[in-house]
């Protein structure tokens, strides 16, 4: 509420004699814009940070042949991204010559979820503990991660491989950019430490192909140029 004073002009009283007037200034609508400002900001504050994604890329160091046998040895999973959505994978090493080894399943829950939950048991059964202990408060956030990465280096966790068919040289077919986050997805949901985005080999290729046509290019199969 403010008072301004303002000269009378003689009329009706006297001369020169200041009257006071109250002239009230409604602030509302400024409370509401200020209000949406604020909202908005706090909007755009939010869209701003980053979004990541913690990724497994193959490493360029030379990986000795005993190494690559431990992997394969233990509960390594291909899995292939193959045309039309369709995902496909197969455990420890590729049976060329048995087409029936390569797995076709999916990306629902019932898919390719339920095969890494069911193999990687021990972590996720952990992992649950600890977010059971967490919403308890009896361990803090960052003693949560830290015992989460702990419990994602179980011995005998599985290593999963994931392979993206890449588009012909006319740009189709092919795995998706969505089936790879697809993919990824369910690493973080299964809660599966040791994964990495490997470059697609020909025989992973042979495999699909040999899978659409029930085996019938197991034959002509070199295995000694597969890999």
């Amino acid at each position: 509420m403010a008072e301004v004073e303002v000269k009378d002009s003689g009329k009706g009283g006297k001369k020169g004699q200041q009257k006071k007037m109250k002239i009230h200034v409604d602030f509302t609508p400024m409370v509401d814009m200020n209000m949406l400002l604020i909202t908005f900001f706090m909007f755009c504050t939010t869209l701003s940070k980053p979004q990541t994604m913690e990724i497994s890329m193959p490493t360029n160091d030379k990986v000795t042949e005993e190494e690559q046998n431990k992997v394969k040895a233990s509960e390594a999973i291909t899995i292939l991204l193959g045309d039309n959505d369709r995902v496909f994978y197969y455990l420890g090493e590729p049976q060329y010559e048995d087409y029936t080894s390569l797995i076709e399943t999916s990306y629902n829950a019932d898919g390719i979820r339920a095969l890494l939950l069911d193999r990687n048991k021990e972590v996720v059964a952990k992992v649950k503990d600890l977010k059971e202990r967490k919403k308890r408060e009896e361990i803090s956030e960052e003693v949560f991660d830290s015992l989460v990465v702990d419990a994602k280096k179980a011995k005998g966790a599985p290593v999963v491989m994931i392979k993206a068919k890449l588009p012909d040289e006319e740009g189709k077919n092919g795995a998706t950019y969505r089936n790879l986050i697809d993919a990824l997805d369910e690493m973080i949901i299964c809660s599966i430490g040791k994964y990495a985005i490997v470059d697609i080999t020909e025989g992973d290729l042979f495999l699909m192909e040999n899978y659409e046509k029930k085996g019938a290019l197991s034959d002509q199969i070199d295995t000694s140029k597969k890999n």
